[in-house]
């Protein structure tokens, strides 16, 4: 950014011609632009696209740790309104499917002001138990259930505890932590509803030597 003079002209004598002096209220209106520029283009960014969130404990050991740095794609996957007062100048609603296994950012039910990150383990319609340590589902698919394969991202010694079984309405995901010793998740606040998810996590940040793309 310029905010002195515009290129100087020299003719082939080398005499300075047309030289231009800016003031401090020049470099203000400069200023105020920038700032409306970036007001333009962040707000649109974080309200529809994507939004940082930090890591608060251990719910997600060992795959997300506490402060880790994560940007979460919400385009299509949450529903968002733009109003000014009574006038909804824009609504989108959520068009992308969330897949088993995806790490996701969401408003847990009956309790405000807060976001959680969790693993998806059922999806809309599924029957979900949680018995013997172990996960089952049961869906069109497989009718007779099967027990679910989280080895992609947990270890084989990892055990679910509790005793549930869940069935799932068309708009609701059972969610749940990593660290399932040390995770308030769906075994606690019951299946999420897909308007409460905010978004999937598309990478984390930092630190730099945990940099990951999901």
């Amino acid at each position: 950014m310029s905010f002195s003079t515009s290129p100087n002209k020299i003719d082939d004598n080398s005499e300075v011609e047309n030289e231009e002096v800016y003031g401090v209220g020049h470099f203000l209106w400069e200023i105020v632009k920038i700032g409306i520029l970036a007001f333009i283009i962040i707000i649109p960014v974080r309200t529809f696209l994507f939004q940082p969130f930090s890591v608060q404990g251990s719910s997600m050991e060992p795959n997300f740790h506490n402060r880790e740095y994560l940007i979460v794609g919400e385009f299509g996957y949450k529903e968002t309104h733009i109003r000014i007062g009574d006038i909804n100048l824009f609504h989108s609603i959520p068009f992308r499917t969330l897949h088993r296994g995806d790490a996701v950012v969401f408003r847990p039910p009956n309790i405000s002001g807060q976001y959680f990150i969790k693993r998806v383990v059922g999806l809309p319609g599924e029957m979900i138990e949680i018995e013997n340590d172990r996960v089952s589902i049961r869906n069109e698919q497989s009718p007779g259930g099967f027990f679910l394969d989280e080895s992609e991202y947990l270890s084989p010694t990892v055990r679910t505890e509790g005793k549930q079984k869940i069935q799932l309405a068309d708009d609701e995901y059972y969610l749940l932590g990593d660290n399932r010793s040390a995770s308030r998740d769906s075994r606690f606040f019951g299946p999420v509803s897909k308007s409460l998810i905010t978004g999937k996590v598309l990478l984390r940040a930092w630190p730099f030597d945990r940099f990951d793309i999901f």
